[in-house]
């Protein structure tokens, strides 16, 4: 008697072989979707990807107007470029926290950002 495997049986078992696949990425490459930056509001638009294991200043090639941290780091984003804080073109203390695991749109355009390790 010949077995037959169901349609949804077999989707089921290509999805666990993606789920294995994409768990068993180094971590960088996990991290890569963790964090990112978006020229647009609600984590729309172009998105900007940082390096977590880098600490330092960045300065982004595009404005971000939102961004998304769904990783164990703290983002610090500033207005002015060479992490400066600040309103834009402006002198002050301002900048934005972005906590681990968190989303956010951005009261100005940010244009800098700095990755802090927390523990």
């Amino acid at each position: 008697m010949a077995h037959r495997i169901s349609p949804a049986l077999a989707m089921t078992g290509s999805v666990v072989a993606l789920m294995c696949a994409i768990a068993a990425q180094p971590a960088s490459a996990a991290d890569s979707w963790q964090v990112a930056f978006y020229t647009g509001t609600g984590q729309t638009g172009t998105a900007s990807v940082p390096s977590l294991d880098d600490t330092s200043c960045h300065n982004l090639n595009t404005p971000a107007l939102s961004a998304r941290n769904y990783s164990d780091v703290d983002i610090q984003a500033y207005y002015n470029a060479d992490c400066k804080t600040g309103a834009p073109g402006q002198g002050g203390d301002g900048y934005f926290a972005l906590g681990s695991l968190h989303t956010a749109n951005f009261p100005y355009p940010v244009v800098s950002y700095r990755v802090v390790h927390t523990g």
